[in-house]
């Protein structure tokens, strides 16, 4: 393990994005241009409880791999939920913030965590004593959540929790009405009445590449956006107009957004992003709350749709949400890693994190049961 160096980096401004692509493979929420469009839009920062510190590890002087990661006084913006264990560090009079997360804020998508072009199983031993050594910054422990290398993380020292979200998966269908007949009677029925509910309210729909994005579309996605946050969660939204503008400007060809119309005025809006053969639903909102279905519309019906015409094989419309399940949207696994430095914890975690496994292998199947398709 000798071979290898490390360091922390308090700011992406502190490598360049040719370095930062050059050791890790290509994926939009772990790509340069985003993180850096969190950061520098001050989306993350210590006012916000993300502060920037970010894993460099290096061979003979090369950038070979990197750990997005941060600071966090609190958990919001993860989705993977640990206030228990905050409450339980609390309760014993002990801190659990600080605590050091490698993810990506705000975006509960799986996708690669250890950014590498090779993950060998000397890598990963060096980066599980890297990670290891953090207790002596005196936070509680390491997490690294949604994140792809299960094969290698299962051998370090941190442990798997589980959790289930719900994934539209093209089956080859060449248009909407192919994946129709894909679901029973009953349920293809309510699908088309939805559907067919928007359009007699007169609401008309578009799509807009991110280039493409006028400042009064966006003026009115960043509204809607903060209108729904304010009305589930009582604040703005964890994303500033800043960051959006930031995104739209150096990643383009990622983004795409869905507006509804009325009369010629935007009344709702939806933003997805592309990447390989994944569409990805982030951030809907609503001017607007009184017209029906369109919810649905705009984030799934929609959503849909563009993946068939474009023949992109899976559409991840974000966490949560067992009304997709009606919808055609599917079960899937996704992983998450913890280490909690204090020991009588860290067995409390492995012990929870069995129990909780074993529910979830329940919740998993019965979701798999509700599945809409004909011939199960």
């Amino acid at each position: 393990m000798t071979e290898y160096q490390h360091r922390f980096i308090h700011s992406l401004t502190e490598v360049t994005e040719a370095q930062w692509d050059c050791a890790s493979p290509s994926h939009v929420f772990t790509s340069y241009a985003w993180l850096l469009a969190l950061e520098s839009s001050g989306c993350t920062s210590k006012e916000t409880g993300w502060i920037p510190h970010h894993l460099m590890i290096e061979r003979q002087g090369e950038l070979i791999a990197i750990l997005p990661g941060y600071i966090k006084s609190h958990s919001y913006g993860e989705y993977v939920f640990d206030w228990a264990f905050a409450e339980a560090y609390e309760r014993h009079g002990l801190d659990y913030y600080p605590k050091w997360l490698c993810g990506v804020p705000f975006t509960p998508t799986q996708g690669p965590r250890i950014l590498t072009k090779r993950l060998s199983s000397c890598l990963l031993e060096y980066i599980d004593a890297t990670l290891t050594s953090l207790a002596q910054l005196g936070i509680s422990g390491v997490h690294i959540n949604f994140c792809r290398e299960s094969d290698f993380l299962t051998q370090s020292h941190l442990t798997m929790r589980r959790n289930v979200q719900f994934h539209w998966h093209n089956r080859g269908y060449a248009e909407f009405a192919d994946f129709l007949a894909r679901l029973t009677s009953r349920k293809r029925k309510m699908v088309m009445k939805e559907r067919q509910a928007v359009t007699a309210q007169g609401i008309n729909i578009s799509w807009t590449v991110g280039r493409e994005i006028s400042t009064a579309q966006l003026d009115a996605f960043f509204l809607s956006y903060q209108l729904t946050y304010l009305k589930r969660s009582r604040h703005h939204g964890y994303l500033s107009r800043d960051f959006f503008q930031q995104v739209i400007t150096s990643m383009p060809d990622k983004l795409r957004l869905c507006c509804a119309y009325l009369n010629h005025e935007i009344i709702a809006t939806s933003l997805y992003l592309v990447d390989g053969d994944t569409l990805y639903g982030r951030y809907w909102g609503a001017i607007e709350d009184s017209y029906d279905f369109l919810h649905f519309e705009l984030c799934y019906y929609q959503g849909i749709e563009y993946a068939i015409a474009n023949q992109l094989a899976v559409f991840d419309a974000g966490a949560q949400g067992e009304h997709k399940l009606v919808r055609g949207f599917e079960p899937v696994w996704r992983q998450s890693y913890h280490r909690l430095f204090q020991p009588d914890f860290q067995h409390a975690l492995e012990d929870f994190t069995k129990r909780e496994a074993d529910a979830l292998g329940h919740y998993f199947t019965e979701c798999q049961a509700k599945l809409p398709f004909k011939h199960q």
